[in-house]
């Protein structure tokens, strides 16, 4: 009998590898990038404490003691009306980012549809569009007036 067949066999060695291999690249993309974002409540917690900070830190003779005060009691009062919200729903504020990616990205469609649009004429006797050619007068890009933009 060969020592091969006296080993146990491990079988989640592939797995374990893969999560070595996992491991090791989220390290190596650690140290390269920094860490990762959080979810979207934690980076409105870091907004709103680096507004805080850096508003605190500004320490100038034009304000006056009662105005520092004034100030200082501000940023408590929106620091005191953000966390409940946070705590409450931190699921809500990744939703938010999520939907404003996707009228980010719905706004440039619309916008590249449009722009194709304007860069294209139609020749009057075959009704095909064609490029359009540069024009002579810069003033004479796009169509005139308003034109609306259809988004269905």
């Amino acid at each position: 009998m060969s020592e091969a067949t006296d080993r146990p066999v491990d079988g989640d060695a592939w797995a374990d590898a893969c999560a070595e291999d996992l491991a090791s690249e989220q390290a190596r993309r650690r140290a390269r990038y920094g860490p990762p974002p959080g979810s979207a409540a934690e980076e409105l917690r870091k907004l709103v404490d680096a507004v805080a900070d850096k508003v605190s830190s500004l320490q100038t003779p034009l304000l006056g003691i009662a105005a520092q005060g004034a100030v200082q009691q501000a940023i408590r009062q929106a620091r005191s009306a953000v966390e409940p919200v946070i705590e409450r729903n931190p699921q809500v504020f990744d939703h938010l980012a999520a939907a404003g990616s996707e009228l980010l990205a719905a706004y440039r469609s619309a916008v590249e549809g449009q722009e194709s649009r304007w860069t294209r004429t139609t020749d009057g006797a075959s009704g095909s569009s064609r490029p359009a050619e540069k024009p002579a007068d810069p003033r004479d890009e796009g169509p005139s007036g308003t034109e609306r933009i259809d988004l269905d």
